[in-house]
């Protein structure tokens, strides 16, 4: 219904039309200044004040407060059972259900609430509008340049800052990371440090999600792979612990200190096992230590890095293991070399298969290399910041990741272009120590010297496969061995050729007279070489031989 309701006046009601016209000027009052009050006034120095340029709208500010979310788990206990059946004895309560079951009267009641039970879970469904209808489709090759931006920054809550210096993604989704903290600068530890190393939230880089509260302070920690809530860690004083997230911060179980390494653990690597307890560690002190945390109280194997076999151990830095050969692992070591062994060697000495003697000095940089050939079939080029970690992309194979000390992450990509990074971040202004990545590929966790934990998101076209691209690099490594190969074959041709030029050693060796002339020439040289001019040298030599 519409409600009208009309004005009505008469025209004289409404009074006299104003008009408007232009005047001049007048003036109406003056008031002349007062002699006693201008000797009072001060004239003020020019100030600036700004104001708004736009009216203001509201009459108060109100800042939102600041939420800390914490995660709260509940403890469910099946309940309900009569009082003359022991709920904590399984033959018991088998045998009570099996007779449940068997009742008219239950099939009855299952079918009475199995209705109204489906009714409420269909009020559930909804649609997903995010779906994807064609993911099974073959991707087209994006042509965006290559970038990558940070999401998050996560530092070390204690007031003694601490390098961070190992991170691992949690094996399900990647929604949480591991990060070890430590002081790895030879007797520079201050002595109130914090030991605890923190499990993050990917969401939430305020506050950590889990503490683990280790022995001494973790240098390396690494998830269990079929087990989520498993972590292992490697301390500095050379012991291992392990932790399950659902017991606490505090290690379920932590080796014997005699049976341990001696110096910092500095790279732990899970076995394929059927048992999913078995995992190995490398350490400075030149030992590999299988282990199984169901029995942490010694080692169940050793390897000891002596490749000379003349005790002269040579220190591990870095340790991988490949599910696709149970059997092979390598090690990084100290003094460059990189080294393949084989755990199911018959005896000790044959665990080390092949050493590559590839680097001049700790395994920092990065090299591409073939089991049967003896040389580096790629490498990347020289820095003024040498590497410090590298990584491959899990989801793209001719993709890879290095970090430097000068704090910048560079992202290579072969099949593009072999002399330059693809991609350079600059992450922090301090060098990182670990990178991983997701295994969506996607995103990459950096630990820096200063504490810091960096999340970076890689665009599309650095994280999904390429068309053909497996193909594409695979001949490639294929074309740079054969290559390598045949170099290789024919160094040792012109070695054989240039030893078969080469006339018989033992017919040219001097002997008698001419041995004693050759030998009494090079003395004269010698001497003649450090006489200070008096002529004495040979006399003076040979008196301090005598006396």
């Amino acid at each position: 219904m519409e409600i009208v309701y009309v004005y009505q006046r008469k025209r004289r009601e409404f009074g006299r039309q104003p008009t408007f016209r232009d005047r001049p000027a007048e003036l109406g009052v003056s008031i002349p200044p007062d002699p006693p009050y201008a000797r009072n006034y001060i004239e003020r120095k020019l100030s600036v004040c700004e104001v708004q340029s736009v009216p203001e709208k509201s009459e108060h500010e109100v800042n939102t407060e600041s939420l800390a979310f914490t995660n709260r788990g509940i403890l469910h206990i099946q309940g309900g059972w009569p009082k003359d059946v022991d709920p904590t004895d399984v033959e018991h309560t088998i045998r009570y259900r099996k007779k449940v079951e068997k009742d008219d009267e239950y099939i009855r009641a299952v079918q009475t609430l199995g209705n109204s039970m489906e009714h409420c879970i269909k009020q559930n469904n909804a649609i997903d509008i995010y779906e994807e209808y064609f993911g099974d489709a073959p991707d087209t090759i994006t042509i965006d340049p290559p970038s990558a931006k940070s999401l998050n920054v996560y530092r070390d809550p204690n007031s003694l800052k601490r390098a961070a210096t190992y991170v691992s993604w949690y094996p399900d989704d990647g929604h949480k990371i591991a990060v070890a903290y430590s002081v790895l600068d030879f007797q520079q530890m201050p002595a109130n440090m914090c030991f605890d190393s923190y499990i993050w939230d990917v969401e939430n880089p305020n506050v950590p999600d889990q503490t683990l509260t280790p022995p001494s302070p973790l240098v390396s920690v690494k998830y269990n792979p079929k087990d989520p809530h498993v972590l292992v860690g490697g301390c500095y004083n050379g012991l291992i612990a392990y932790w399950d997230t659902r017991k606490g911060a505090f290690p379920v179980d932590t080796s014997a200190v005699e049976k341990s390494h001696r110096d910092p653990v500095y790279n732990l690597a899970w076995v394929q096992s059927k048992s999913g307890s078995e995992f190995f560690s490398v350490s400075t002190d030149g030992q590999v230590l299988w282990w199984d945390i169901r029995k942490l109280t010694e080692p169940t194997e050793s390897l000891l890095l002596d490749p000379e076999k003349n005790g002269n151990v040579v220190g591990g830095t870095v340790l991988d293991f490949e599910t696709t050969m149970p059997t092979k692992f390598m090690v990084g070591a100290e003094n460059g070399s990189v080294f393949m062994c084989n755990k199911k060697a018959k005896n000790p000495s044959e665990k080390i298969t092949h050493i590559y003697p590839g680097h001049h000095g700790p395994v920092y940089a990065l090299q591409i290399w073939v089991e049967d050939v003896r040389s580096p079939i790629m490498s990347t080029r020289y820095t003024s910041s040498y590497l410090t970690d590298a990584c491959w992309s899990p989801t793209r194979p001719s993709v890879f990741f290095t970090s430097k000390l000068d704090g910048t992450v560079d992202v290579w990509d072969f099949v593009f272009k072999q002399n330059d990074p693809t991609l350079s971040v600059q992450v922090c202004n301090s060098p990182i120590h670990s990178i991983k990545v997701q295994d969506h590929g996607k995103i990459i966790a950096a630990t820096a010297r200063d504490g810091s934990t960096t999340i970076l998101e890689l665009s599309d076209g650095l994280a999904r496969l390429q068309n053909n691209e497996k193909k594409i690099f695979s001949e490639m490594l294929e074309r740079e061995a054969k290559r390598e190969k045949t170099l290789e074959s024919s160094a040792r041709e012109k070695r054989l050729k240039a030893a078969q030029k080469r006339p018989n050693s033992s017919a040219m060796r001097p002997s008698g007279a001419a041995l004693d002339e050759m030998i009494n020439a090079a003395e004269d040289d010698f001497f003649s070489y450090i006489d200070d001019g008096s002529g004495t040298a040979r006399e003076k030599a040979l008196g301090a031989a005598t006396a």
